[in-house]
């Protein structure tokens, strides 16, 4: 009898699964397993994309992130998140320099700005804007921001230049009110 009010005492403290991260997770599946019938669109809601933001980014960047989010636009799309480059660099084990550290110590918000391009099975993801404090960087700091931080957590991403899709993707267009993915006929 101990176990099952132990039991249930610890699944009343654990979080209840958000229906919109596990539908958005269903579909990422579907595609990625091509489930889904060719020439057939799946379209991912703003809840159900910062749902998954909410879950997945603490699992890629374990430390120095916080609150991020997602807001969509006609093939754009802006993200948000509170910051610490300090700490990101250290859950990585990349160690820093005196001055570099005086400079990106302490959390700050971030805001990454993007416009998408796809069709045919390509895409380009265009970076149009970062602003750290709500201060926009200069391309030299964005050249910095990305061979220092956005390509150890991701290396194969392609930033400014075409890629192909995967999946039997044809193509990926962002609205304010979400983003459908288009699979090839």
């Amino acid at each position: 009898m101990r176990q099952l009010v132990l039991m249930a005492a610890v699944a009343l403290m654990l979080p209840a699964a958000d229906p919109q991260y596990e539908s958005a997770k269903r579909k990422l599946d579907a595609i990625e397993s091509r489930e889904v019938k060719r020439g057939s669109n799946v379209t991912f809601t703003p809840r159900e994309i910062n749902a998954w933001a909410r879950v997945k980014v603490p699992e890629i960047v374990p430390e120095g992130m916080r609150d991020p989010r997602v807001e969509l636009g006609e093939q754009t799309a802006t993200g948000y998140a509170t910051v610490d480059f300090l700490k990101m660099r250290q859950a990585k084990g990349e160690s820093s320099n005196w001055f570099l550290t005086k400079l990106i110590e302490g959390e700050r918000p971030l805001k990454v700005s993007v416009r998408l391009e796809s069709g045919g099975g390509r895409c380009t993801v265009f970076l149009t804007r970062v602003e750290i404090s709500n201060i926009a960087a200069n391309q030299t700091v964005l050249d910095f921001l990305v061979k220092t931080f956005f390509m150890p957590l991701y290396p194969d991403a392609k930033i400014n230049e075409q890629f192909a899709l995967d999946y039997d993707i044809d193509r990926i267009d962002v609205r304010p009110a979400g983003a459908t993915v288009t699979i090839k006929k």
